[in-house]
Protein backbone atom coordinates (compact mmCIF):
# COMPACT_ATOMS: atom_id res chain seq x y z
CA UNK A 1 0.00 0.00 0.00
CA UNK A 2 2.79 2.43 1.16
CA UNK A 3 4.18 2.01 -2.91
CA UNK A 4 0.92 3.14 -4.30
CA UNK A 5 1.03 6.04 -1.96
CA UNK A 6 4.12 6.73 -3.32
CA UNK A 7 3.38 6.30 -6.88
CA UNK A 8 -0.10 8.32 -6.37
CA UNK A 9 1.69 11.17 -4.60
CA UNK A 10 4.44 11.26 -6.92
CA UNK A 11 2.65 11.43 -10.54
CA UNK A 12 -0.52 13.72 -9.30
CA UNK A 13 -0.26 15.10 -5.87
CA UNK A 14 3.39 16.58 -5.60
CA UNK A 15 3.94 16.20 -9.39
CA UNK A 16 7.90 17.48 -9.04
CA UNK A 17 6.95 19.86 -12.58
CA UNK A 18 3.15 20.92 -11.87
CA UNK A 19 3.60 21.11 -7.60
CA UNK A 20 6.96 21.43 -6.34
CA UNK A 21 8.31 23.39 -9.68
CA UNK A 22 11.13 21.51 -10.14
CA UNK A 23 12.82 20.67 -14.04
CA UNK A 24 10.76 23.75 -14.92
CA UNK A 25 13.40 24.30 -18.08
CA UNK A 26 12.94 21.47 -20.15
CA UNK A 27 9.37 21.18 -19.53
CA UNK A 28 9.23 24.61 -21.60
CA UNK A 29 12.24 24.43 -23.72
CA UNK A 30 11.40 20.41 -25.17
CA UNK A 31 7.64 20.33 -24.98
CA UNK A 32 7.11 21.60 -28.51
CA UNK A 33 6.22 18.19 -29.75
CA UNK A 34 5.04 15.32 -28.62
CA UNK A 35 7.97 13.10 -29.77
CA UNK A 36 10.71 15.06 -28.87
CA UNK A 37 8.88 14.78 -25.21
CA UNK A 38 8.63 11.20 -24.63
CA UNK A 39 12.54 10.94 -25.74
CA UNK A 40 13.11 13.72 -23.01
CA UNK A 41 11.01 11.75 -20.41
CA UNK A 42 13.23 8.44 -21.34
CA UNK A 43 16.22 10.48 -20.72
CA UNK A 44 14.75 10.97 -17.77
CA UNK A 45 13.55 8.32 -16.51
CA UNK A 46 17.42 6.66 -16.86
CA UNK A 47 18.77 9.05 -15.90
CA UNK A 48 16.92 9.91 -12.41
CA UNK A 49 16.58 6.27 -11.55
CA UNK A 50 20.28 5.13 -12.19
CA UNK A 51 21.11 9.05 -10.47
CA UNK A 52 19.15 8.28 -7.28
CA UNK A 53 20.37 4.65 -7.10
CA UNK A 54 24.04 5.73 -6.76
CA UNK A 55 23.41 8.93 -4.55
CA UNK A 56 21.49 6.83 -2.10
CA UNK A 57 24.24 4.19 -2.07
CA UNK A 58 27.22 7.08 -1.94
CA UNK A 59 25.09 8.67 0.80
CA UNK A 60 24.34 6.04 3.38
CA UNK A 61 27.39 3.54 2.38
CA UNK A 62 30.15 6.37 2.12
CA UNK A 63 29.09 10.06 2.92
CA UNK A 64 26.73 9.62 6.35
CA UNK A 65 29.91 6.83 7.78
CA UNK A 66 32.82 9.24 6.83
CA UNK A 67 31.04 12.36 8.30
CA UNK A 68 31.17 13.71 4.58
CA UNK A 69 27.20 14.29 4.55
CA UNK A 70 27.93 18.04 4.02
CA UNK A 71 29.38 17.26 0.55
CA UNK A 72 26.03 15.89 -0.52
CA UNK A 73 25.09 18.23 -2.83
CA UNK A 74 28.27 18.76 -5.00
CA UNK A 75 28.67 15.10 -4.94
CA UNK A 76 25.30 14.31 -5.92
CA UNK A 77 25.80 17.01 -8.71
CA UNK A 78 29.18 15.39 -10.18
CA UNK A 79 27.38 11.81 -10.22
CA UNK A 80 24.38 13.11 -12.04
CA UNK A 81 26.89 15.14 -14.82
CA UNK A 82 28.29 11.58 -15.25
CA UNK A 83 25.39 10.01 -15.74
CA UNK A 84 24.09 12.62 -18.40
CA UNK A 85 27.77 11.98 -20.47
CA UNK A 86 26.97 8.26 -20.43
CA UNK A 87 23.09 8.78 -21.61
CA UNK A 88 24.02 11.13 -24.35
CA UNK A 89 26.81 9.23 -25.60
CA UNK A 90 24.53 5.92 -26.15
CA UNK A 91 21.64 8.53 -27.38
CA UNK A 92 24.00 9.98 -30.33
CA UNK A 93 24.87 6.00 -30.99
CA UNK A 94 21.52 4.02 -30.73
CA UNK A 95 19.30 7.52 -31.65
CA UNK A 96 20.52 10.03 -33.48
CA UNK A 97 17.17 11.66 -34.40
CA UNK A 98 16.27 11.39 -31.41
CA UNK A 99 19.95 13.25 -30.64
CA UNK A 100 19.58 15.81 -32.55
CA UNK A 101 15.72 16.57 -31.31
CA UNK A 102 16.78 16.77 -28.07
CA UNK A 103 19.40 18.94 -29.03
CA UNK A 104 20.72 21.19 -26.45
CA UNK A 105 18.18 20.43 -23.61
CA UNK A 106 20.19 16.99 -23.12
CA UNK A 107 23.16 17.95 -21.48
CA UNK A 108 20.48 20.50 -19.85
CA UNK A 109 19.25 17.47 -18.09
CA UNK A 110 23.21 17.90 -15.91
CA UNK A 111 21.87 20.92 -14.03
CA UNK A 112 17.59 19.40 -14.06
CA UNK A 113 16.83 20.42 -10.86
CA UNK A 114 14.31 17.60 -10.78
CA UNK A 115 16.92 15.32 -11.23
CA UNK A 116 18.70 16.53 -7.94
CA UNK A 117 16.05 17.02 -6.14
CA UNK A 118 14.10 13.45 -6.45
CA UNK A 119 17.56 12.06 -5.57
CA UNK A 120 17.81 14.32 -2.37
CA UNK A 121 13.85 13.66 -1.58
CA UNK A 122 14.88 10.34 -1.86
CA UNK A 123 16.78 10.34 1.34
CA UNK A 124 14.14 11.97 3.35
CA UNK A 125 11.48 9.26 2.78
CA UNK A 126 10.20 7.69 6.06
CA UNK A 127 11.88 4.33 6.51
CA UNK A 128 13.71 5.39 3.80
CA UNK A 129 15.57 2.20 1.43
CA UNK A 130 17.38 1.60 -1.71
CA UNK A 131 14.33 -0.33 -3.13
CA UNK A 132 11.69 2.55 -1.72
CA UNK A 133 14.16 5.80 -2.79
CA UNK A 134 14.15 3.68 -6.50
CA UNK A 135 10.77 3.52 -6.86
CA UNK A 136 10.27 6.79 -5.45
CA UNK A 137 12.42 8.13 -8.94
CA UNK A 138 10.89 6.06 -11.36
CA UNK A 139 7.44 7.46 -9.90
CA UNK A 140 8.48 11.24 -10.03
CA UNK A 141 10.58 10.00 -13.53
CA UNK A 142 6.61 8.98 -14.47
CA UNK A 143 5.51 12.26 -13.28
CA UNK A 144 7.76 14.32 -14.74
CA UNK A 145 6.27 12.46 -18.42
CA UNK A 146 3.13 13.00 -17.88
CA UNK A 147 3.14 16.54 -17.57
CA UNK A 148 5.60 16.91 -20.30
CA UNK A 149 4.26 14.91 -22.81
CA UNK A 150 0.30 16.25 -21.53
CA UNK A 151 2.16 19.64 -22.12
CA UNK A 152 3.08 19.03 -25.39
CA UNK A 153 -0.26 17.85 -26.73
CA UNK A 154 -1.42 20.62 -25.59
CA UNK A 155 1.11 22.88 -27.10
CA UNK A 156 0.74 21.08 -30.56
CA UNK A 157 -3.04 21.87 -30.38
CA UNK A 158 -2.45 25.38 -29.61
CA UNK A 159 -0.27 25.79 -32.98
CA UNK A 160 -3.70 24.97 -34.67
CA UNK A 161 -5.67 27.84 -32.35
CA UNK A 162 -6.65 31.09 -33.41
CA UNK A 163 -4.58 32.97 -30.67
CA UNK A 164 -4.34 36.69 -30.49
CA UNK A 165 -1.09 37.68 -31.69
CA UNK A 166 -0.32 39.13 -28.01
CA UNK A 167 -0.71 35.50 -26.74
CA UNK A 168 1.28 33.69 -28.77
CA UNK A 169 4.52 31.82 -27.78
CA UNK A 170 5.66 32.12 -24.49
CA UNK A 171 2.72 33.91 -23.15
CA UNK A 172 -0.22 31.13 -23.63
CA UNK A 173 2.85 28.73 -23.21
CA UNK A 174 3.17 29.96 -19.47
CA UNK A 175 -0.94 30.00 -18.66
CA UNK A 176 -1.08 26.59 -20.08
CA UNK A 177 1.79 25.92 -17.52
CA UNK A 178 -0.47 27.76 -14.56
CA UNK A 179 -3.48 25.93 -15.88
CA UNK A 180 -2.63 22.31 -16.17
CA UNK A 181 -0.49 22.97 -12.57
CA UNK A 182 -4.18 23.86 -10.97
CA UNK A 183 -5.57 21.09 -12.84
CA UNK A 184 -3.15 18.44 -11.02
CA UNK A 185 -3.72 20.50 -7.75
CA UNK A 186 -7.25 19.00 -8.04
CA UNK A 187 -5.65 15.53 -7.34
CA UNK A 188 -4.48 17.16 -3.95
CA UNK A 189 -7.54 14.38 -2.16
CA UNK A 190 -6.00 11.62 -3.47
CA UNK A 191 -2.95 10.69 -0.72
Amino acid sequence: MEYILILIAAVFVNNIVLSQFLGICPFLGVSNKVSTSIGMSGAVLFVMTIATSVTYLLHEYILVPTGLNYLRTITFILVIAALVQMVEIILKKVSPPLYQALGVFLPLITTNCAVLGVAILALGLENSTLVKAVFFAISNSIGFALALIVFASIREQLELADIPEGMKGVPINLLVAGLLSLAFLGFTALV
